[in-house]
């Protein structure tokens, strides 16, 4: 029997093989596309459904793609020709919220509003938060290894997982991790799934750790500066100061101009670049007003509001960054992380591999923990030779400065010729070789993060 008619015959109506299905989900947010077809999506509504496609899948030997929202930026949940594509998406129960015990338990599908909206009236929430937290789920969000811009104060994602619930690629279920806030019982297997991008198994589980609402106000801080460098210079000098903002951003020049073009508003000062900070808890206007005056002392022009409207505002700006880029072209979307010292290292870098190409990269950056995300924008579907050339050289130049290729999109297929440069071949291998054991016939998500090395 073939994988499609025993998928059939086991789970029914789940099985989906419209073209509108297939061919939504050959793509991600990326703008790049799987090459050909998938086989069929399983929308998976229990657990059990996930057992029963690896275990035909294996029987079968027949590729799987693990798929959520579809909101990645590295192409690590495409799928093509031949592939099922097993999506999470109806899984979007809570299981437990434990207000007392600081933990909640849930299925990958729920979308990461929605999740802290149903915690809300219990004081609570889940830190990670994603520029796309809207639209994006919590399993993508645990696969990817996701961050935001409240992970430099609160965590990214792996800080706020206790334990997960995962299916082989045999259809095995295992539990992993604890609900204890000490556990270190054995190998971390609950740290290595974070972020393994769909290689490893299939989240059908999360045990994940709650914070309490954080009390009092919120400070917003809009700051302009001279050009990029500068603001790097002082969000770089804020963190030195020990001050640790909730948010910390930097929109460079021609991101600040995209945006406001999107949204219609009027335009920045030509060349300018714009940090927006919120602080939050008891002391958010102590350590507005200390911050104020460190931007204030580095060149900045400072306005600073007590008004949650001002901050919402601000911060909508820079959550429509993405959009604003999509209406520039194909967009190449990066990820690199630095040391928040070399930050101004880092946009001097960017500003050379500009003049080199010929090329204008607009660049937003997590500041407050050094993660920035330069926009490699082109016309048509294929990114162009002297695009990828561009971006090899930013990815070289995060790595020579101590940093790494990704900070939050992960792998994918679209950084995977990079990864054995920045880990060296012994860890490349020792992590290729982890993936087989829990993977042995090499079906779960096959091509992306390790593709076969030279």
């Amino acid at each position: 029997m073939s994988a499609l008619a025993a998928l059939r015959a086991a789970l029914g109506d789940i099985v989906d093989v419209s073209e509108a299905s297939l061919e939504e989900a050959r793509a991600d947010r990326s703008g790049h596309a799987a090459v050909g077809r998938p086989l069929a999506v399983v929308h998976a509504e229990t657990v059990e459904h996930v057992q029963q496609t690896m275990r035909i899948a294996t029987e079968t030997r027949t590729p799987v793609v693990i798929r959520g929202a579809g909101t990645g930026l590295a192409g690590a949940a495409n799928a093509g020709t031949g592939e099922i594509v097993l999506s999470m998406r109806r899984m979007t129960r809570i299981h437990e919220i434990r207000a007392d015990d600081l933990l909640a338990v849930v299925e990958p599908g729920i979308l990461n509003a929605d999740f802290n909206a149903a915690l809300a009236p219990h004081g609570v929430w889940w830190a990670p938060d994603p520029a796309s937290r809207d639209i994006s789920t919590v399993g993508g969000n645990i696969a990817t290894g996701a961050g935001g811009l409240l992970c430099a104060k609160y965590g990214v994602v792996r800080d706020a997982v206790l334990g997960l619930d995962l299916v082989l690629a045999d259809g095995r279920l295992l539990r992993l991790g604890h609900r204890t806030v000490k556990g270190v019982t054995g190998l971390d297997l609950t740290s290595l799934v974070i972020g393994s991008e769909g290689t490893l198994g299939v989240v059908v589980g999360a045990t994940l750790k709650l914070r309490r609402l954080v009390p009092g106000a919120t400070c917003a801080i809009a700051a302009g500066f001279p050009d990029a460098r500068t603001a790097a210079a002082a969000s770089a000098a804020v963190t030195a100061a020990g001050i640790q903002p909730a948010i910390m951003e930097l929109m460079d020049a021609a991101a600040l101009a995209a945006v406001h073009a999107l949204l219609s508003l009027p335009a920045p000062v030509a060349g300018s670049a714009q940090l927006t900070i919120q602080t939050d808890g008891p002391a958010a206007r102590d350590e507005a007003d200390r911050i104020a005056e460190i931007l204030a002392a580095h060149g900045g022009t400072v306005a600073l509001s007590d008004d949650p409207a001002e901050g919402e505002r601000l911060l909508a700006i820079r959550r429509s960054m993405h959009a604003a880029m999509a209406a520039l072209g194909t967009t190449l979307i990066e990820d690199v992380s630095v040391p928040r010292s070399a930050l101004p290292a880092m946009f001097d870098e960017i500003s050379r591999i500009e003049r080199a190409y010929g090329l204008t990269i607009p660049t937003v950056v997590h500041a407050g923990d050094g993660n920035l995300h330069p926009n490699f924008i082109f016309d048509g579907p294929d990114v162009p030779d002297h695009v990828w050339a561009a971006a090899d050289e930013l990815f070289r130049a995060a790595i020579r400065l101590g940093g790494t290729l990704t900070g939050e999109h992960g792998i994918g297929t679209l950084k995977s010729r990079w990864l054995a440069e920045e880990l060296g071949d012994d860890q490349w291998r020792l992590q290729r070789d982890i993936v087989r054991v829990f993977d042995p016939a090499g079906i779960l998500n096959p091509g992306k993060v390790f593709p076969a090395h030279a």
